[in-house]
């Protein structure tokens, strides 16, 4: 799943550390989701939408696999 995380992290000039401890999750998943390698429970993406002030679909897009 493709997402804006990254984008929206250093919008607000974050660091993964700080994202990470903020919502609870390891540095190491941090950088997983935003290389697209972990998809993370509906709970986690609400903390991460709700810290940026976005909804789920604006930082996570969902694509149909063909």
């Amino acid at each position: 799943m493709k997402n804006k995380v990254e984008y929206y992290r250093k919008e607000l000039n974050e660091r993964q550390e700080e994202l990470a401890s903020i919502v609870g999750v390891s540095r190491q998943t941090i950088i997983s989701i935003e290389k697209g390698k972990y998809n993370p429970s509906i709970l986690l993406a609400f903390k991460i939408a709700n810290h940026f002030k976005k909804s789920i679909e604006e930082i996570f897009i969902y694509e149909e696999e063909k």
